[in-house]
């Protein structure tokens, strides 16, 4: 799918994905990886039962307001210990699967909120 998205052009939106592939800037990613309004980054866990609370506590240095967890095509909620750091912080943390979480990062980074994509495809 193709989505359309009015932001500034040196912010990353997502600009398309499918079900291996997320499109950032028209520029296509396969891979977990940890998007935000100015980075892209590989993350760790190749899938959701890979994640650590490491791989959550480690998102804390992008000193994010909220996490937006996108869980692959279909939406899977992660155990509250694994985000504790991030909950303890007072980082909202959010579930969603990758059409979701494309759509309300890119409103998120249109209203300059710090946010933060964590992105897996399994």
């Amino acid at each position: 799918m193709k989505l359309h998205a009015h932001a500034p052009t040196h912010l990353n939106v997502f600009t398309g994905y499918g079900a291996d592939h997320v499109s950032i800037n028209q520029q296509r990613h396969e891979g977990s990886l940890i998007v935000a309004p100015t980075s892209i980054e590989p993350w760790r866990p190749a899938s959701f039962a890979e994640l650590s609370e490491d791989d959550f506590a480690a998102l804390l240095a992008l000193q994010p307001e909220v996490v937006l967890l996108g869980t692959g095509s279909r939406l899977q909620f992660p155990h509250p210990r694994l985000t504790r750091a991030l909950m303890a912080a007072h980082v909202g943390v959010d579930a969603m699967d990758l059409s979701a979480l494309c759509r309300t990062f890119n409103i998120l980074v249109a209203e300059d909120r710090r946010v933060v994509a964590a992105v897996l495809f399994g």
